[in-house]
């Protein structure tokens, strides 16, 4: 099964994505993490992400595109992954709409997630940047979800309860889907 789990900053979707990965033995795709790998990188792409990063603005679609098609191309991606992060907007998708069984979002309040976010203390998590960042979600990834709604695999999720109890409804909506209960060696 491959998911996609979306949701503004602070949703707790790279958590929920790492959980459900864990579980399932399901390879976890996290778009920030790859981006943050790259931009730790001494090449011309590396430092136009890590300066993208650092201004809390979205990293060219280009190189966002080939770093993740490079990631699902590996074998352990063929059956099942969950990813977070990517699509963030319809013209990414435009470029690669990546092969999905279900799509979850996780709403969340935007004073929720400035709180939590601050709370993490990193250093691009500034209050500002958090800001910068929520508007960009609502401007440019809310109408994905559109998009996924008229696919017919979106599913909202309350992404304010505590990370237990999200988890355990994610898992409840994944082991009912098509009445299939997923495995490591699950297969679609």
């Amino acid at each position: 099964m491959k998911i996609l789990i979306l949701g503004p900053q602070g949703s707790g979707k790279s958590t929920q994505a790492e959980l459900l990965a864990k579980k399932f033995q399901w390879p976890h795709i996290e778009m920030g993490g790859l981006l943050r790998s790259a931009a730790d990188e001494d090449t011309e792409e590396g430092r136009k992400i890590r300066l993208s990063v650092e201004s809390g603005t979205l990293v060219d679609f280009g190189p966002t595109v080939e770093i993740l098609k490079r990631r699902l191309l590996k074998s352990d991606c063929s059956q099942n992954y969950v990813l977070d992060g990517f699509p963030r907007n319809i013209n990414q998708i435009k470029l690669f709409d990546p092969p999905l069984d279900k799509v979850i979002y996780l709403t969340l309040p935007d004073e929720i997630a400035i709180k939590r976010l601050t709370k993490r203390g990193r250093e691009d998590d500034t209050p500002e940047i958090i800001r910068q960042r929520l508007e960009i979600f609502h401007n440019e990834t809310e109408p994905v979800l559109d998009y996924y709604k008229g696919k017919g695999i979106l599913e909202e999720v309350d992404g304010t309860p505590d990370i237990e109890t999200i988890f355990n409804d994610l898992t409840t909506r994944i082991e009912n889907s098509d009445g299939q209960k997923p495995t490591g060696n699950f297969k679609n």
